[in-house]
């Protein structure tokens, strides 16, 4: 085996296959707020229910072009999969192959040697080494083709490699600014919900404080306020635990509760 495939051998434990779906979900740029407020429990912390209320009346944050910008930007990075074992396989059976064959040449060429001193006919002898020389060379030359189809091969993982640190950190930095946005959202619509929560079975105003990390009310409650604060397309499906809240806060129509239709009960599935 070739000094080169040696060296490389010795990386082989540095390296995994580099497998990449050839295409991946678009980023949306914000999240669906049906599919935070559409039920309740909605399993969302206030602030995110709070930034969902507030997009539903049309409200964007400061900061939502740059959002956009993080989304495109993830979109755009291309992952190529690279396929690192065959080239391997390639390099070891020319590499083999070459081994073989340069046994074979010296073999043949002693063989010369020998008839050459015994002052054999030798035609046929070095027939057959002008013949194990060629397919030498030829050995050679596929060995160090396979050799930079390998190197070519890890370069492509590499630059894959770094495309998915760069999509990665892409995604970190969408994920800080969407709670960024979400806390600007939150506080925007904060008022809002304080007084919806004066409404709300259960629930008390004075628990709102002055921002949505002040909040020390009933979870529950709270996603009431800020369904009730929404403005939804479609109906809210209100589970058993929303609906035996407010029987047991009073017993008023769900519907006054959220302000808005609701299908009830939902069961919460399993995952």
């Amino acid at each position: 085996m070739s000094e080169t495939d040696e060296r490389g051998d010795r990386g082989r434990l540095d390296e995994t296959p580099e497998v990449d779906a050839a295409t991946t979900a678009p980023e949306p740029t914000v999240p669906d707020p049906t599919a935070v407020l559409g039920r309740v429990p909605t399993e969302a912390d206030l602030r995110r229910e709070l930034a969902a209320a507030a997009r539903t009346l049309g409200l964007a944050s400061s900061i939502e072009s740059e959002l956009i910008e993080i989304c495109d930007a993830i979109a755009a990075v291309e992952i190529e999969p690279v396929d690192l074992d065959a080239p391997r396989r390639r390099v070891a059976a020319a590499s083999g192959e070459e081994d073989r064959l340069k046994e074979r040449v010296a073999a043949l060429r002693g063989g010369v040697q020998a008839r050459r001193e015994t002052d054999a006919e030798t035609d046929e002898a070095l027939g057959d080494l002008e013949s194990a020389a060629a397919e030498l060379s030829a050995a050679q030359s596929e060995r160090i083709a396979a050799e930079q189809a390998l190197q070519r091969a890890r370069e492509r993982a590499a630059d894959a490699r770094d495309a998915r640190e760069r999509r990665l950190e892409l995604r970190d930095r969408l994920r800080n600014r969407r709670r960024d946005a979400r806390r600007e959202l939150a506080r925007e619509v904060y008022p809002a919900f304080r007084d919806a929560l004066s409404v709300v079975p259960g629930a008390d105003s004075a628990d709102a404080g002055a921002e949505p990390t002040a909040y020390e009310g009933p979870p529950l409650a709270a996603s009431l306020a800020a369904v009730r604060i929404a403005d939804l397309d479609e109906p809210v499906a209100l589970g058993t635990e929303a609906v035996r809240w407010i029987v047991n806060h009073g017993g008023a129509a769900p519907e006054s509760v959220i302000d808005a239709p609701a299908v009830r009960p939902y069961r919460r599935t399993e995952p």
